[in-house]
Formats: C-alpha cells, sequence, structure tokens
C-alpha cells in the first residue's frame, strides 16, 4: 500500500469538503438578505461543484472543486409594501436559498470530511506502526 499516494487522495477530497462548506455557509448566511433596491436582484444561490481528474504525479483520480455555479431558479417573492426593496405592486425579491436544503448538503460535506479525515488518521497510525516495526 502506497501511504503517501493514499494521504494526498484523502487531502485532496477535505480540500474539497472544505470548499463545499464554505459555499454552504454563504449561502445560509444570505438566504435573508434582499436586494439593494427596487427592481435589483437579490443573492442568488451558489452551488458547489466537483471535478475529477487523473494526477500523474500520483498515478491515481483525484478530485477538486470545480467552477461555482449559479442556481437560476426563481426567486422568492413576498408582499412586503414598506421595504425599501419592494418594486411598484409591494413584492420584494428574496433569495432562491432553502436553508433545509442547505443544512442537508452542509451536513453531506461534514461527514464526508470526516471520513476523510479518518483515512488520514488511519493511514498516519500505519505509518507509526511501519516505523515502530522497523526500529525493532
Amino acid at each position: 500500500m502506497d501511504f503517501l499516494k493514499t494521504l494526498m487522495i484523502s487531502s485532496a477530497g477535505l480540500k474539497v469538503q472544505n470548499g463545499r462548506m464554505r459555499i454552504i455557509a454563504e449561502n445560509l448566511a444570505n438566504s435573508d438578505s434582499v436586494a439593494a433596491g427596487p427592481g435589483q436582484d437579490p443573492y442568488r444561490r451558489k452551488i458547489p461543484t466537483v471535478t475529477s481528474s487523473f494526477d500523474k504525479e500520483l498515478g491515481a483520480e483525484v478530485v477538486r472543486l470545480g467552477k461555482v455555479a449559479r442556481d437560476e431558479s426563481d426567486f422568492e417573492s413576498r408582499y412586503e409594501p414598506g421595504n425599501p426593496a419592494a418594486d411598484g405592486s409591494g413584492m420584494v425579491k428574496y433569495p432562491n436559498v432553502q436553508p433545509l436544503v442547505e443544512m442537508v448538503d452542509m451536513q453531506s460535506a461534514q461527514r464526508t470530511y470526516e471520513a476523510n479525515l479518518n483515512v488520514v488518521s488511519t493511514t498516519r497510525s500505519m505509518l507509526q506502526r511501519t516505523v515502530d516495526i522497523l526500529k525493532g
């Protein structure tokens, strides 16, 4: 088993999941924001993408955070005539972020991050045992 290869692949997975969690956190932070003024669009949900490519140096497929896509679904509209961001008919556009969906995505990213972290920890333990055997 190639310990360094295992560590590098898990490291790439950790970076991807960290990026996913950062984007999801940004979506959640902006879930109740409105546009700066009437007729403008509010925050648009971002979708993290993951790509896979062959790393010649490692000789293995690794994952990377891809381009961040924008969710083109419709904004939510609410009747709030007193809001400064309301249009002529009193409607205010809110972001197309659904907190429940974001929390499920965050939980998935967190669990995948933890799984990669466990691989790193186990590999480190195996490396230490190998060194101990070689010393003995």
